[in-house]
């Protein structure tokens, strides 16, 4: 999509900083992190949200959750993590390209009960 700025960022178009790369799998740190550790995860293949998942595409996504546990590990995050996917507007996605939020080295949890 010539529009995603997540594409752009995958394209090399728009610098970012890269935490992990292989054939189908995009990783970077959030430029407005909410956790010492936040990176983004995206697929290389423009995919809008988790709705427009298909049995077609769908290998992208254990592409996506096979590569999270090393880029945890690569970050340092023994203790555990959270991994975020907000889908559509309503459900707070605010680029259009489908993400995972990597989270951690923070107490997300604790926080949750807080409130």
């Amino acid at each position: 999509m010539e529009d995603c700025i997540f594409c752009k960022i995958i394209a090399g178009d728009i610098p970012s900083s890269k935490v992990y790369e292989d054939e189908y799998v995009y990783a970077f740190r959030d430029i407005n992190p909410i956790a010492p550790v936040h990176v983004l995860i995206v697929p290389k293949q423009h995919i809008s949200c988790a709705d427009e998942i298909t049995p077609e595409n769908s290998f992208i996504v254990s592409k996506i959750f096979e590569a999270i546990p090393k880029i945890a590990k690569a970050e340092g995050l023994d203790n555990g993590y959270n991994v975020l996917n907000n889908c559509g507007e309503a459900g707070g996605q605010t680029v259009m390209h489908l993400h995972f939020h990597l989270l951690g080295g923070i107490d997300l949890m604790g926080l949750v009960q807080k409130q």
